[in-house]
């Protein structure tokens, strides 16, 4: 489906600059940095070791205390736990916290709940077990406990003290305990930044731990947080840190998924470790995940990335599966017309790990905001994904009085309701969404950094974007629209002839650039040598045996 392209501005050609750096200057401007600071910020991330808390939107005082609180721990050899949540982010979270404690010395244990038989963070069942299991006199949350006011107050009345570190959203009621917030990072980044606050209070033979940041940069990109600012700092360090990693289960983990080291980047860790990671927490537990991290017998990572790669597959599966069962269920309502505004959708047969992947499969199919159910007898799990525009944690923590729990982002939620709820709830949001979201929020838009002749997506451009990277959410990389393009050859490629392979020529040049269209193949028979067409796309270096070659990557198409 084509969509609404929205260009954001043109490049100056004016006075002495050259194409390229007008282009430039553009998409700084259209990313929001217009000082000479701003830009340098930018184009040179500075080194995460130098960030402060206010940087990040910590509160000092707050850290200080958790700091301090831990160093007690350790000196005094307590037993700790390090409590982590169960996705990527929150794996990479509780490795760093673990292995940081460990390396100080502490009576640290991790732990990591069961998704289907205790959920998400901290929960009394979960307490009990760590307490009959560890006896600890300090639990640190990451990546979780922001919400667990009640679960707190229950710890603290066994005697166990607790030290919050969370980037989800504030509820109304706090707990009542030391934490460690910002919404500015990902759990993983504020459990990094912990964990080099604390490092500095001991002397290290190295201040720095590549190590990591590396983990840092994980969680940060799978975690969907906007690679800008302190976010940019990390990804950009702990990328050229993970591309040279010693970690064996990383090393094993790369391998494993057919990836080279050296050559990683943001797409690789959000579309094929990431999902590795998670794969064991959506289907069966994440804890061989984090043993994955942490371990250092090259024997037993290679047996556990295995694991995770078979477990991914199985979960590829289940996702597409239960995605076609959904997608049917809003097409039968959309031929009867009873579609709403949001897709609310759910079934006893569903897996509970994977309904969040299935929600934004049904965002990607039809543009709404999407909430997945997998019923229970008395209690149904759900997750919700949305669209810009749509704050869906807020839309559902609307409705808390008839909720057991919430809990996410504006763009990404997951919630408890008692099953006899399920009609009431589905019956308020979907008239919130009704009245919330007009036609003009439900439409598809690309937004294009500008217009350019064809003849200027060039090699030299391309090297000049590089200082760009990372790219990912929230710095997209360059889009670009260029018009009257003449398709000198097209051939489908790819498994059922889904995608296009290009030979794209300017309409005023004999200048040719091979370009590929994913999921494009249907528009294969409008494609003519003598119908020029309109693109979108981002420019890409294919490399492919040795040999470098300029490809656009086409992002849309409109064909008059």
């Amino acid at each position: 489906m084509a969509k609404k392209w929205k260009t954001v501005g043109k490049p100056d050609y004016k006075g002495s600059k050259l194409e390229d750096e007008a282009i430039i200057h553009l998409l700084l401007k259209n990313r929001g940095l217009t000082t000479t600071k701003e830009i340098e910020a930018f184009l040179q991330p500075k080194d995460p070791d130098t960030l402060s808390a206010k940087d990040v939107d910590i509160d000092k005082k707050s850290l200080d205390r958790a700091v301090k609180r831990m160093q007690k721990a350790i000196n005094n050899k307590e037993s700790i736990v390090v409590y982590a949540d169960y996705d990527a982010d929150g794996i990479t979270a509780g490795a760093i916290m673990w292995e940081t404690l460990h390396g100080l010395g502490a009576e640290v244990m991790p732990y990591i709940p069961h998704r289907v038989d205790e959920g998400y963070g901290l929960s009394q069942k979960g307490i009990d077990a760590v307490r009959e299991q560890y006896h600890p006199t300090l639990i640190i949350t990451v990546d979780h406990g922001i919400t667990a006011h009640e679960k707190i107050a229950y710890a603290k009345s066994l005697g166990i003290d607790v030290i919050v570190t969370d980037h989800h959203v504030k509820p109304q009621k706090l707990p009542d305990c030391t934490i460690v917030h910002t919404t500015t990072l990902c759990g993983a980044g504020v459990s990094w930044f912990v964990a080099r606050e604390l490092l500095s209070k001991y002397e290290t033979p190295e201040k720095r731990n590549d190590e990591l940041i590396a983990l840092a940069a994980i969680g940060t990109i799978a975690d969907l947080v906007p690679l800008i600012g302190a976010n940019r700092c990390i990804v950009k360090f702990g990328l050229v840190s993970l591309n040279k990693t010693k970690r064996v289960g990383l090393d094993a983990l790369i391998s494993e998924a057919g990836l080279t080291k050296g050559q990683l980047g943001t797409f690789d860790i959000s579309h094929v470790l990431a999902p590795r990671l998670n794969a064991m927490g959506r289907l069966v537990h994440a804890m061989d995940a984090l043993r994955l991290l942490c371990t250092h017998r090259e024997d037993k990572a290679m047996l556990l990335a295995r694991t995770l790669g078979l477990t991914n597959k199985e979960r590829q599966q289940l996702t597409m599966d239960m995605s076609a069962h959904a997608k049917d269920i809003v097409k039968q309502r959309n031929k009867t017309g009873e579609m709403k505004k949001l897709l609310f959708v759910a079934h006893e047969s569903y897996n509970q790990g994977v309904i969040g992947l299935v929600a934004g499969k049904l965002v990607e199919e039809f543009y709404r905001p999407a909430i997945v159910l997998a019923l229970g007898e008395t209690v149904s799990k759900a997750s919700a994904r949305s669209i810009p525009g749509f704050n869906i944690v807020e839309a559902i923590r609307a409705n808390s009085d008839i909720l057991v729990d919430v809990g996410g982002h504006p763009m990404a939620a997951g919630f408890t309701v008692e099953t006899q709820n399920i009609a009431e709830l589905q019956k308020r949001l979907e008239t919130f969404a009704d009245k919330a979201l007009d036609d003009e929020n439900l439409k598809r838009s690309l937004r294009i950094d500008c217009e350019i002749p064809f003849t200027t997506a060039t090699e030299a451009l391309w090297q000049a974007m590089r200082d760009f990277e990372p790219f990912g959410f929230g710095n997209p990389e360059p889009m670009f629209v260029s018009r009257g393009v003449i398709v000198d050859d097209a051939r489908l490629i790819g498994k059922d002839n889904r995608h296009l392979k290009l030979r794209l020529v300017s309409a005023n040049s004999d200048r040719t650039i091979e370009a590929v269209a994913f999921g494009m193949g249907e528009l294969y028979v409008h494609l003519r040598p003598d119908k020029p067409i309109d693109v979108a796309y981002t420019i890409d270096m294919n490399v492919w045996n040795g040999t470098s070659r300029l490809q656009l990557k086409i992002k849309d198409i409109q064909v008059p």
